[in-house]
């Protein structure tokens, strides 16, 4: 237990009044930076934690989007709801509604999912052992029906 008496649940509200006042003081890119990055830890550490270390990223595609989204979702840390990974030749995609960073947004939004972003990717990486690079490709706050991320290898 993170807290004794409020446990390690927190508002949605008080999480994006910390996005907005880092968009207000570092910008709109700089936050996208940290908050992707924060996201990939995040994940990373959660797909460690929830045991996701030991899926193959070859198995059943619908058995690990249900292992990942117990760990993210309702019954784990409330970040999204997850629908769907998709896998399309090297290309990775995530679908997911109810995410953190699109609470309280206006239809219309240019608001990106930052960190859910990053956590999808940290998730990935864990399961796949490989690196990626992300994009969101869908928005619920724009006419889409999930927030779609999609995950790319790195290229060196």
């Amino acid at each position: 237990m993170l807290r004794k008496n409020l446990g390690q649940f927190s508002s949605v509200v008080c999480l994006k009044a910390i996005i907005t006042g880092i968009e207000d003081t570092l910008g709109d890119k700089a936050t996208a930076i940290a908050l992707i990055s924060a996201g990939r830890i995040r994940g990373r550490n959660l797909a460690m934690e929830g045991q996701l270390d030991s899926l193959n990223i070859d198995d059943d595609l619908d058995e690990i989007t249900s292992k990942v989204a117990e760990v993210l979702g309702a019954n784990g840390t409330r970040l999204l709801l997850l629908h769907k990974i998709e896998r399309k030749d090297d290309l990775f995609y995530t679908y997911s509604t109810d995410t953190v960073c699109s609470a309280g947004e206006k239809p219309g939004s240019s608001r990106q999912c930052s960190f859910t972003l990053g956590a999808l990717q940290g998730v990935l990486e864990v399961i796949t052992g490989k690196k990626f690079r992300g994009i969101q490709v869908e928005s619920v706050l724009r006419d889409g029906d999930y927030d779609v991320f999609e995950y790319g290898p790195v290229l060196r």
